[in-house]
């Protein structure tokens, strides 16, 4: 009896005198055992498809290194986000330094240089310039702005931060009320990281729960999901966002607030991957496998989420690593337009509102600079991983 979780490729077996076959089609590369292939688990040869593509290999190390930070940008920030410095408002970033010079020559101290201030006489108004020769030295794991870690733990202790924690380290800049903006941005990466997890979560339990219901039955069950779907696809985005957003109470908290924005977001999200869902059910509710667990006395749920779901697996989680992407640029938008998610919250959208302003642009061009970077290098990150395990999730296509 063969075990079904196994692909039997031996290719010692020909095919019969006269019979034409058509183009091999082998996860076989340079270098592999052809006796190790031939009994390899399908999940295995995604696996190794997937750990060829090194490009996909790259993006998800960049996508853990911003969950990683997400989950610990309590430890990882210099200082509160929200922490005010009204003699530095709009100061530039610092540059990181690691040797000074002295007589004996250059000397280890990773350090950055203090601000001098300047005075426009005709505007009054205040800029402020590196000066080269105020040195404030820095640490790892130094003593700082007191905090809990995830809400439990009281600790003290940051990555990164300046010696004397009375002078300024500000290592991309401030903002319009001298906040640090490596801070803010850091911490803006707890929200719109996990707003995009937490949406297509939401999206996907939705769109494969309507999507395999719809392949499965047929119907008049498909024709009404199918008729929902378009309805839900033929409304305006953004309208229907600043309808949604609009009716949020203001009075609501920060949080609340989140949750109600992740939940709008993830109800417009589902409608591809149930398409997608129920298409690959119609292909395979009539296979072998799935008249036999019928035959064996297997109840429809069962058929449906233990025998045909399963065989989607690495089809929606590319999918789903491709939709959460969507996701953080929705939440980005909506923050930017002022509709989603509004201060003392921080995300990376509401870190781009500065952006609205002209004067802060020209001014202090940082604050539009790095949340940009940041939504862009993890937007690509997700959409190269997403394609990676789209190609894997077939290993035997050339």
């Amino acid at each position: 009896m063969t075990d079904a979780s196994h692909t039997v490729l031996d290719p010692t077996i020909l095919p019969p005198d006269g019979e034409e076959t058509g183009p091999a089609i082998s996860p076989l590369r340079p270098g592999d055992d052809p006796s190790q292939v031939a009994v390899a688990s399908q999940w295995t040869l995604i696996r190794h498809k997937f750990f060829r593509n090194k490009v996909a290999v790259a993006a998800g190390i960049v996508v853990l290194l911003f969950y990683f930070v997400a989950l610990f940008v309590e430890f990882l920030a210099p200082t509160d986000p929200t922490a005010a410095q009204p003699r530095f408002t709009f100061a530039p970033p610092q540059t990181l330094s690691f040797f000074v010079e002295d007589e004996d020559g250059r000397e280890w101290l990773p350090h950055v240089k203090g601000y001098a201030m300047k005075v426009d006489p005709a505007s009054l108004r205040r800029t402020f310039t590196v000066d080269p020769e105020k040195v404030i030295p820095i640490g790892l794991f130094v003593e700082g702005t007191p905090y809990r870690l995830w809400g439990l733990f009281p600790m003290n202790r940051h990555l990164i931060g300046p010696l004397d924690p009375s002078q300024p380290m500000n290592l991309l800049g401030t903002d319009s009320l001298g906040r640090d903006l490596l801070s803010r941005l850091i911490y803006g990466a707890r929200v719109s990281m996990s707003i995009g997890l937490i949406g297509v979560i939401s999206s996907l339990i939705i769109g494969t729960v309507l999507g395999a219901l719809s392949g499965y039955f047929g119907g008049w069950v498909d024709l009404a999901v199918q008729r929902l779907i378009e309805v839900v696809s033929a409304m305006p985005t953004i309208p229907l966002w600043l309808g949604l957003a609009a009716a949020i109470p203001i009075t609501w908290a920060p949080l609340k607030v989140y949750f109600v924005i992740t939940l709008i977001v993830s109800l417009l999200a589902w409608t591809s991957l149930a398409r997608e869902v129920r298409g690959r059910f119609f292909a395979l509710k009539n296979e072998d496998f799935v008249t036999a667990a019928i035959l064996d006395g297997s109840r429809r749920r069962r058929v449906i989420f233990r025998h045909i779901l399963p065989s989607l697996t690495s089809h929606i989680l590319a999918v789903v690593t491709l939709a959460i992407p969507t996701m953080i640029v929705a939440e980005t938008a909506l923050s930017f337009l002022g509709i989603g998610l509004k201060p003392p919250v921080v995300s990376w959208g509401v870190l781009l509102q500065d952006a609205q302003n002209i004067r802060t642009v020209a001014t202090a061009p940082w604050l539009l600079i790095w949340p940009s970077l940041a939504v862009v290098f993890a937007v690509l990150s997700f959409n190269f991983l997403g394609d990676g395990m789209r190609d894997a999730a077939d290993p035997y296509e050339a």
